[in-house]
């Protein structure tokens, strides 16, 4: 017969496996969301009345609270955070996601580091004008002395539910009778105060310790950018060459680590930017285009502006192959799916525009991009002169330098997007739906409303750059493609695993292809959006070359290949027909990475407040798990007897020990006889 082994420990607890934690972040002046591990009795909150008996009347504290989603908001937590009976919070995810809207954010996203200041703009500072994010509580930022995880499987929470059904249900408002259901959440964070104490301590460590002890890390990662005309990505372009700028973030948040699926807030309008690129690629006489155009995806703006302003700190410093004075006007795409009436708002900076030279170039790309919606599903009209930009990267580029710039939104004043920033602003935010029954690869190629809207917008946008660059034929032939559309938003929002994505990626990168995406730009590089995205353009802008493997991993051995014109890369390519087997090939293509660290830590300036300073806590293991607790008195009555049994075992071996000789020794044969 088999023998199982079962270890006490899995008799004992039920390890939660689908869970995601907050981790600790830290900026220059402050620490951010919640810390520790910590044990407690559960109890169900599913109304603001249930809070009562945690708060107050329950007999067994300190508690872990079940919480359902509708009720994870500031006013709730505010509660719980001024209280030493709660121990830790498990959050339900709420199904459908909140009516009311939820954003963790701030309602003033990116305050202080955008272009308004009392130098600029004094009265459209601080969202003085404007409240961006009306929704916005602010919970991201606020410190928890508890840990908070969110549950992802509603089969575990359940679990969780029947536990508290079982043993913690208070009988008739008194208390139940042990043994009780509790919980344990651990998420030991390093980094405690500050980025300032945090880098100072790993410096520290760092410059004495043989081992360092690194407590926390900066964000950062890389910036993906590409050109319609090929430029030599290691040296200069010439300086009376101008560029223009067309811009997206590629980054997302939410309360909980690495939970960012970011559908409105970046998904949509990075999607809208590649299809873009796509369009302008296919046009026949882009190489003789007057103007270059540069597609830009920063990454990590939503922690103060990682990505743009670190691109502006290495154009200023010469470290980039374009110069501030190179560019021309600045495009960028913000939040594009949710349009009211197909409108998209086109948002200026008025500040700038009191200069005429500028208001005359600002009014050209309005009149362009307005004239490209001509005939198109989407019509775009001005925000008004009086309006402020919204939070953008083209912000950073006008703190350095008066650019003529356009941010392209949904929304003519606060956002449309009322789950900005958190885990709800998923793909039924941007109304993304499928037909029931069809199986991946059908999902893959369906064309949804979405995409076909997404589409539009940029078919508009690619019209409208083909003009500024100087473009004169016909526009009408420009066309974005809904089919490569909806297969972005399939891998971007649904499942990255696909088909698609499997055959444009490097053969040593497929690891990379995890199921549900998530956009949050963390602390090791590249992140898989980066990668993605880097590739998705490259497929997208690029073309097959006939090289072979050797060749294309190595274009310099190749005299032909223009090595500082183009980057190469080898990808896995589709399925061979009824094989398991792939045809690779080269893609040659002009898209590159930069660096996205916040200049700040480049420049050790932790405390700064014109450069972003994120940094995330390290932890050393992040776990949760429920069990059975007894009675203290059952704890202490167990002790006790325990004592007891050891003494009375110490006692009887002393004694045991002292008459060996009596208790063991060997009988005389009575046979034996002495003379």
């Amino acid at each position: 017969g088999s023998c199982q082994g079962n270890s006490v420990e899995r008799k004992i607890y039920i390890p939660l496996n689908k869970t995601a934690p907050c981790v600790r972040l830290l900026n220059a002046t402050h620490q951010m969301t919640s810390i520790s591990g910590d044990t407690g009795v559960i109890h169900v909150v599913e109304k603001e009345e249930d809070l009562n008996w945690v708060l107050a009347d329950g007999p067994h504290p300190p508690y872990m609270i079940l919480l359902d989603g509708n009720l994870f908001n500031r006013r709730v937590m505010l509660q719980l955070k001024g209280t030493s009976r709660v121990s830790g919070l498990a959050v339900a995810i709420a199904k459908p996601n909140p009516p009311q809207g939820f954003s963790p954010g701030l309602k003033c996203p990116n305050d202080g580091f955008g272009v308004y200041s009392k130098d600029y703009g004094p009265q459209f500072a601080h969202c003085n004008t404007t409240v961006w994010n009306p929704v916005g509580s602010g919970l991201s930022y606020e410190d928890f002395d508890f840990p908070i995880f969110l549950l992802e499987d509603a089969n575990e929470t359940q679990v969780i539910k029947q536990c508290y059904q079982d043993h913690n249900v208070p009988r008739d408002g008194s208390g139940p009778e042990y043994p009780l259901c509790a919980m344990q959440l651990f998420s030991h964070m390093h980094a405690v105060t500050s980025t300032v104490t945090c880098m100072r301590r790993s410096s520290l460590q760092s410059t004495f310790s043989i081992n360092p002890e690194v407590v926390c890390d900066p964000l950062l990662d890389y910036n993906v950018w590409s050109t319609l005309q090929p430029i030599n990505s290691s040296g200069k372009v010439d300086p009376e060459k101008e560029v223009i700028i067309v811009a997206t973030r590629i980054d997302s948040h939410s309360f909980f680590w690495n939970i960012a699926p970011g559908a409105e807030s970046a998904v949509s309008s990075f999607v809208t930017h590649l299809a873009a690129a796509e369009a302008l690629h296919k046009v026949s006489d882009v190489h003789s285009l007057q103007r270059n155009i540069m597609f830009t995806f920063f990454q990590g703006e939503t922690f103060d502006y990682i990505g743009s302003s670190r691109m502006v700190y290495d154009m200023e410093k010469d470290k980039f192959p374009l110069r501030l004075d190179n560019i021309h006007s600045f495009v960028e795409l913000n939040q594009v799916a949710l349009r009211n009436d197909s409108i998209l708002w086109m948002h200026t900076d008025p500040v700038s525009r009191m200069n005429g030279s500028v208001e005359g170039q600002v009014r050209n790309l309005l009149d362009i991009l307005s004239n490209s919606s001509i005939g198109a599903s989407v019509t775009l009209q001005e925000a008004g002169y009086s309006q402020p930009l919204p939070p953008s990267s083209f912000q950073r580029f006008l703190r350095a330098r008066h650019i003529p710039g356009v941010v392209l939104t949904d929304h003519k004043t606060a956002f449309q997007n009322r789950y900005y920033q958190s885990m709800y602003d998923t793909p039924e935010n941007i109304r993304m739906q499928y037909p029931e029954g069809l199986s991946p690869e059908e999902t893959l190629e369906y064309v949804t409303d979405t995409a076909k809207s997404l589409a539009e917008v940029a078919t508009v946008v690619a019209r409208a750059l083909y003009r500024l660059a100087g473009g004169a034929n016909n526009t009408s032939a420009i066309q974005a493609d809904p089919k490569t559309v909806s297969r972005m938003l399939y891998g971007f929002l649904i499942k990255m695993n696909n088909s698609w994505f499997q055959s444009i990626i490097k053969p040593d990168i497929k690891g990379i292809l995890g199921d549900v995406p998530q956009h949050y730009v963390a602390v090791s590089s590249p992140v898989n959006t980066t990668y993605l995205v880097q590739y998705v353009l490259a497929n997208l802008t690029g073309t097959v070359v006939n090289l072979t493997k050797e060749e294309c991993l190595n274009p310099e051995k190749t005299p032909s290949s223009e090595k500082e014109m183009y980057e190469y890369a080898w990808v896995q390519g589709s399925l061979d027909l009824n094989s398991t087997s792939r045809v690779p090939y080269c893609v040659r293509s002009t898209v590159h990475l930069s660096k996205a660290l916040s200049p700040a830590f480049e420049l050790r300036q932790w405390g700064s407040t014109e450069y972003s300073t994120w940094t995330e806590s390290r932890w050393k293991e992040i776990r949760a798990r429920i069990f059975l607790v007894a009675s203290k008195e059952l704890e202490i009555i167990t002790l006790v007897v325990g004592i007891a049994i050891l003494i009375f075992s110490l006692l009887a071996t002393y004694f045991i020990n002292a008459k060996a000789d009596v208790l063991f020794s060997i009988p005389r044969d009575p046979g034996a006889v002495a003379y």
